[in-house]
Order: structure tokens, then sequence, then C-alpha cells
């Protein structure tokens, strides 16, 4: 189904395949020897034990063939990982960040989106960065996988050889949610991809009022991960729930003292940007990064008129 999605399919399958056919040729090989030797050499038909003599020629062929093997299959896993340290200098760059447990893709005209844009047959270098804890970026059909450890930035390109759309997830354990830690690659052909690109490009950055502050309230706290921690319903989960907290009274620890507070405007921001300021009273601090670089004040109060509207 994912043939040829990537550059780098055929030859990390070349490789793979390689690898599984020997492991395959000696557990049959090893496996029928072992059966042979119960069969022939078992007590009925040698009641009296025979010393046997070690065969130089038997210890060379043993030590010959496996090294051979290895340094082949060695060969084969190099020519496919030593492409894919060493991004096209015409590579579009984009900024990937992991955080507990959504993604962010940044691209160099600013736009920021949950999911992976990319053209089809261009190169795309991904600056991988961890906000939180060690999370891996994995695209099974690209054959692609590289950690992102945090404080320690690593990178990753590739090529989409195939219009459509493509899993993207997590492959380190990263916390109770890591299963939520999904997204997709969505492969477009150049001309739609420059269209996509223009018009998101458009929309950053502009001041003028949205149409509906709640609904971009709720997507901005979709497209930030807000929901993987935290629910709409009731239901809890990593942090507290969003339902009734607006203008409501909240306890919460500050400075590792007990207080009494209203969720107000003014808290929902330093919530937002100072995550362990007020932690509220059953939940764990330090599980939040802050936002102060991805939302600003107008992003902020879109989410407030959100977060009314749960009640």
């Amino acid at each position: 189904m994912y043939s040829g999605a990537s550059n780098f399919v055929n030859a990390t399958d070349t490789a793979f395949l390689f690898i599984i056919g020997i492991s395959v040729i000696f557990l049959v090989g090893i496996t029928g020897t072992l059966i042979w030797f119960i069969f022939r050499y078992n007590k009925k038909r040698n009641p009296v034990a025979t010393q046997i003599h070690g065969s130089n020629t038997l210890e060379i062929v043993w030590t010959v063939i496996p090294t051979i093997l290895v340094l082949v299959m060695f060969f084969y896993g190099w020519a496919g990982y030593s492409p894919m340290r060493n991004a096209p200098e015409e590579a579009m760059k984009v900024k990937a960040t992991a955080r507990m447990w959504s993604w962010m893709f940044e691209y160099p005209n600013g736009v920021k989106t949950d999911t992976l844009y990319v053209p089809v047959d261009k190169p795309v270098a991904l600056d991988l960065i961890s906000l939180d804890v060690i999370h891996s970026f994995y695209i099974p059909a690209f054959r692609i996988k590289e950690d992102m450890v945090p404080g320690r930035g690593n990178k990753l390109w590739f090529v989409a050889q195939k219009e459509g759309s493509y899993e993207l997830f997590c492959t380190e354990y990263c916390g109770l949610s890591h299963s939520y830690m999904f997204t997709e690659v969505k492969a477009m052909p150049q001309p739609e991809f420059d269209a996509w690109y223009a018009k998101m490009a458009d929309t950053t950055g502009q001041s003028a009022p949205v149409a509906d502050p709640v609904a971009e309230g709720k997507r901005l706290m979709e497209k930030n991960g807000c929901v993987v921690c935290h629910s709409s319903d009731g239901t809890k989960i990593i942090g507290p729930t969003y339902k009734g907290v607006y203008g409501h009274k909240l306890v919460v620890i500050t400075n590792g003292k007990e207080r009494e507070i209203i969720a107000d405007d003014e808290y929902i921001k330093r919530s937002i940007y100072e995550p362990d300021a007020d932690v509220v009273k059953g939940y764990t601090k330090g599980m939040m990064v802050s936002y102060k670089t991805s939302l600003n004040d107008k992003d902020i109060a879109n989410i407030i008129e959100y977060l009314k509207t749960l009640q």
C-alpha cells in the first residue's frame, strides 16, 4: 500500500527483507539440524556416548560465513541510513515541536498547524524539538523515525513521493496519554500545496477580529493540544476539566500555600502563560508548559470566550 511513499522506503525495505530472509534461513537450518541430531543421536541409536573431536574446517566455516553475512547486513543498513542524515540545501524547513501529548508544525512563513502538510516530490527538512520529555517522531509509511530529546535538537528529512494522508505518531512512551499523540502527514501536489500555503500565510498575524470567537477559541485549544489533558465534559484527565471553571471558585496551591480564587480572565491568562503559578489542588505541578510564545492576548481572549460556554 505504501510502496514508494517516500524516498527512503525502498532502501529501508531492502535492508529489512534481507535481514529477515537471512534470519529465517538460519532459523529453519538450525531447527532442522537440532531435530536431526535429536533423532540421529538419541539413546536408542547410541546407547554408548561417542567422543567427537573438533574440526578446524567446521570452525572456520561457521566463523567466516556469519561474519560475511553480518558485514552484508551492515552494508544494506548503512546504505539506507546514511542518506537520512544529510538533507538537501533546497529542502523546505519545518519546525516540528512535540509536547505531552500533541504535535505542532511551524513553517517558514509563521504558519502553525497540528497536521504536517508537505508538497509531493520536494525535500522537507524537520527541526525536531521536544518541550518536556523524550518523544519519538515516526511516519511508518515513509520509513522514518527519530527521537526527540528535551534540550537537544535533532533533525530528519524526507521526500513524499505519493499524494495522500499518512499516519504520524510518537513511538516513545511519554506519559499517561501517550496514545493520544497522533496526527497525519498530508502530501499534496505542489500547486495545491502552494495554494494552501499562500492562504494560510494571508491569515497569519491578522489583527481583525474573527467571526466567531468561541469557535476560534475551541480551534486554538485543539490545535495546541489542550484538549488532550483537559476535558470539556467534566471528565478528570491530567489537568482540571474546563467544564464549569470560568467564573467559579477554585482552590489552588500558590508558592506552596493553599488559597481560594475566582477563575476570571486574569487567572486564565496566567494559567496559560505561567501554568505552575497557581496549580489547582489535586493536580501535579510541572505537567504543563508555558504557551507564552505560542498564544497572544487575542488568542487568550478567544479561548476565554470558549470557556464561558462550558458551564
